[in-house]
Formats: C-alpha cells, structure tokens, sequence
C-alpha cells in the first residue's frame, strides 16, 4: 500500500489544494510500502522509470501519484481535506445532491449528474472491538492515523493484529532502542516470499531490493529494453493465477514453498511455525510477503501473545489468562469497513440508502454499479480488488468503462441508467459458483470476505471473480442492454425520440471554422486504424498479430 492523501472529495473546480504545511497524510505508519514490484504499481500512460526500489516506499508512492494528478491536469477539481457527508439521488432532476464539510467546518451543497464513488475498498477505518478500548492512558493509534511526533524509544509497544500492515509495522518498531514489543497475533497466517521473487530472480537481485544506478539509467536510455521490463513484471503477477484455484499444482508447489520458506526465517524460535502456520491455504487471506516480519518476530525483545483479550484498561492489556500485559503505547492494525457502505448516507431511489441495500452484503454489478442507485458507479468496489495481478489495470480498466457510461448519457440525452436487479442478481451468482473453487472460500478471517457490516462473512465480496486479465476483457465492451433508462423529456412535452442522438447529419469537424485535412480524414491515421480497426494482414486478415495478443471480444 501507500501513503496517500486524505482526498474524499473530488466534485468541482472550485478552489485547490491546499500547500503541504496543511496536508494530512493516511498510511503513514513506518515500513509502510508497496508489497508488489513498483512497476505494476503505476498508470500504465504514465510508466516510472526511475523506482528506487521493487518494492516502493509509500511516500515515494505518494509522490507519484501527486505528480501524476498534476502532470495530467486532475488537481484543478481535486479538493482536499473535504469531508462527504451526505449524497442523496432527485429522480425528477436526474441528479445528485451531495453535502460536503469543508475544513473550517462549514458544509456545502453541490449536485451532479454522475455521482462516483473512487473512496476504495481501504478507506474507513475499523478499530478493534475490544471493551475498554478508550480506557487506556497511554498511546493509542490506528495503523492508518499515525502519530508521527510520537517517539517509540524505550517504550513498551503493543501491536494487535496480523495483516499486512502490522507486518510491516513490527521489524521496523523491533529495531528502535530500549523498545519491548507485545506483538498480540491469535490470527495464524501465511508469510510468502516477496510477490516479485521471480523477477528477482531473473535480475540476479538475490534478496536485494533496490535498484543500481546503472540498471535505472539503461532503462531511461534504452525504450525497448524499458518495455521489455514492464513486460517481465506484468508477466511474472499475471502468469499465477492458478495460485488461487484449489488443487491445482501451482497451488499445492506454492503452499509447500511457503512452508519451507518460513521455517527457514523461524530457526531460531521453530516453535513459530507451528503457531503461525494455518490450516488454510496460501492466499485465502490477503498474500503477505513481510520481508524482515518473521526474524523481527523471533527477537528477544519481541514477545508472541496469542491469548485472547478479554480487556484493556487504563496500563494495558488483560489477556483470556488473567494476565495484565502492561504498556506505554497501542498500536491497532486491524484494518478497515471493507466492502460496506460508506460511512455516510447515500440514498437511490425512493430513499433506499446503500447502507440498508448492503445492509446484509455489498450486492454490485461488474465491482461498479448496483440497482437503485442511478448515475452512480464506483471504483474498486465491492468484488474490484484483485488476488494477483495489476491492481492500476483494474483501477484503469474500471476507469474506462464509466467514461463510456457518461459519454453514453451525454450523447443520447439519457437523465438517468440503472442497472437492472437481475443482472445484479446474475453477477452475485457468478460470483459465489466461481469461488467456490478457490482458496479464497477456505476457513480464514479475511477483508476479502466482508458482510456489509464489515463482519467476517461466508462469501467473497473484495475480489473480482477472476483474474486481472479477465476483468479488464470483461469491462472492454460494456453490455447497455443490462441498465434501464430515463430520457430527458422534451420542452413541448412531446414523446421522446431516443435517436434524436443522430443531430443534424453533420460530424462535429466539419463545422469547423476551418477543419484541418486530419479533422477530415481522421480515419486515414496509424492510431486510428489500429484502434478502430487493426491493419489486415494482406492474404489472412484473421491472422493479425494484434488479435492474436488481445482477441476481438466485441
């Protein structure tokens, strides 16, 4: 993950960031970063050539991401540190009415046509459920909201929880002086190999993680050997999706690898192994390589408590045995509401809020829509996620899909398209019958499989129900037949013409002032000929090399 701004708010042009002495940062907790390689990692339009590192820092993510939104123009409608508080659908008006807090407090209302939701599926935080959380008089944090002025020297540290972000979080407190850690893990879990091991690999990088000088300039100096690169990394996290399909050999190579590669970094407390491995496969929860976790975890200053808390009071806290583990400071990694509502009102049709529509599950079409919510679609929904892959590719992918949702409203004058229930109904169907082969449906705590009360729940509502591949083919031609439309109704009250799209027979550039020849003839250039219709092969059109990369699908 990465460290990113605390953006809620993406609405209008009004207005503009603020400068960095005012910002507030999320996911800034030490050893934060990337745990995929960084180059799958990025917009696939505006490649990074110059990562520090396979595995990326998060303010280095940030960054990237930062530069990217003003690089292309997307911080002129950008406004930070804008609280949403309220969205609610007018049928009549074919809009959204959305609150909005601004930082002095003061809230505003601002409507649209198209209400996205781009919150992602990590986005509010869930603190544990403990009985006298708010007791405690020391420290208290959530991974997510880290106290950065907080010094950690010689203090006694506790840490509750065993995902990815705790996993990160541990070797780095481990090595500050004077600490004690009580690393509280009733969770068992997975420890994998660094999910770009095989790159690795192939660039003789053995466990080294950054990058040289040399490597970096030859690949700034040198676009096919740039290319050839990115194509490795893509094709390294794309060519094990069978990781997750149960029974499979690269499932069943990948659990063994996983075991030998944990007792390795347990010897010297392989007692360990027993208490972490589980009884689930490798991937049923979130895949967590955590370069240094299992040696930070076997440390003499770091102690493994696996019992039960019962309680926390005000000098620490009291386990299942009775035992009261005294401490200066808590850290809760325990994650956040994933696929659940947001946390604030959000109300389609006839008032029915997405917090009682998802009351039971986060139901959706495609990871991007759900019935009674009109000109509404997110990004990185519900089932948006991936288990390997390029999560940007989904991101963009998605991304593209809605562009041609809004285009299509704004060319054929639609007020307002809602996916139909039974299409919802479809995909939750397809949903739960593909994943009952994967080794996402064996016995495990996962944010993967979320009820909408952001409860452990028995089915997966974080992932796509395939592979990245397969989403974006997927979402490459959007089916129109599976929403329902409203027209804008005509001034004179007359019945709607649904092709009065079509206009005044004339194409937009020929309207021109003065039309340049390729306004004219637009048809005739390389991108669009590739784009539209591919180049033929002369003598076996179907043989195209481009087809055969990327089949025709619509």
């Amino acid at each position: 993950m990465g460290g990113m701004l605390d953006a809620r708010n993406m609405l209008d042009g009004r207005g503009s960031a603020p400068d960095s002495a005012t910002r507030r940062y999320e996911n800034q907790y030490p050893g934060a970063a990337c745990d995929v390689p960084s180059h799958s990692y990025q917009f696939s339009f505006n490649p990074k050539v110059d990562w520090s590192a396979l595995y990326a820092p998060s303010w280095e993510i940030r960054d990237y991401i930062e530069e990217s939104a003003k690089k292309y123009g997307a911080d002129r409608f950008i406004k930070l540190q804008h609280e949403v508080k309220d969205c609610e659908w007018n049928e009549d008006e074919g809009k959204w009415h959305v609150k909005v807090q601004r930082p002095n407090g003061e809230i505003f209302e601002d409507t649209c046509n198209v209400l996205i939701s781009a919150r992602g599926n990590l986005n509010n935080r869930q603190w544990p459920d403990i009985e006298g959380l708010r007791s405690f008089d020391g420290e208290i944090m959530h991974s997510s909201q880290w106290n950065e002025k907080y010094d950690f020297t010689n203090k006694r540290v506790a840490v509750i929880g065993s995902g990815s972000s705790a996993i990160q979080i541990i070797p780095k407190l481990q090595k500050v002086p004077g600490t004690t850690m009580h690393c509280f893990i009733r969770s068992r879990t997975w420890i994998s190999p660094p999910l770009g091991q095989g790159i690795q690999d192939k660039m003789g990088m053995g466990d080294k993680f950054t990058f040289t000088p040399e490597f970096v300039e030859k690949l700034k100096d040198d676009p096919e050997e740039w290319l050839k690169f990115r194509l490795m990394v893509e094709a390294d996290s794309n060519n094990i999706h069978a990781v997750t399909l149960k029974g499979t050999p690269m499932q069943l190579g990948a659990q063994k690898a996983f075991e030998e590669g944990m007792k390795t970094r347990l010897q010297k407390k392989p007692q360990y192994f027993d208490w972490l491995k589980p009884g689930f496969s490798p991937g049923c929860r979130r895949l967590t390589p955590g370069p240094g976790f299992l040696e930070a975890l076997s440390e003499d200053n770091v102690n493994f408590i696996r019992d039960k808390i019962t309680r926390i009071e005000p000098k620490g806290i009291v386990t299942e045995d009775g035992k009261l583990h005294e401490i200066d400071v808590l850290v809760c990694a325990t994650g956040f509401y994933a696929s659940a509502a947001p946390p604030f009102r959000t109300a389609g049709v006839n008032g029915e809020t997405l917090q009682k529509h998802w009351q039971k599950r986060a139901t959706n079409y495609m990871s991007l829509a759900t019935d009674q919510f009109p000109n509404h679609f997110f990004m990185l929904g519900p089932n948006g996620a991936i288990g390997e892959g390029s999560l940007t590719m989904m991101i963009e992918t998605t991304g593209s899909y809605i562009l041609k949702a809004i285009r299509k409203l704004q060319k054929e004058n639609i007020k307002s398209m809602v996916i139909k229930p039974e299409r919802v109904k479809d995909f939750t169907q397809y949903c739960d019958t593909y994943f009952n082969g994967t080794v996402f449906m064996d016995e495990c705590q996962s944010w993967y499989r979320k009820d909408g009360q952001g409860r452990s729940g028995p089915f997966v509502t974080g992932l796509w129900p395939g592979s990245c591949i397969h989403c974006i083919e997927a979402l490459r031609s959007p089916r129109w037949e599976d929403y329902t439309y409203s027209y804008v109704p005509e001034a004179n009250g007359a019945a709607v013409n649904q092709m009065a799209w079509l206009g005044n027979g004339w194409g937009l550039n020929q309207l021109a002032k003065e039309p340049r020849e390729v306004d004219l003839g637009f048809y005739l250039t390389p991108m669009f000929q590739e784009r539209d219709l591919g180049v033929p092969v002369a003598g076996r059109p179907e043989e195209n090399e481009q087809f055969r990369i990327r089949p025709w699908s619509y």
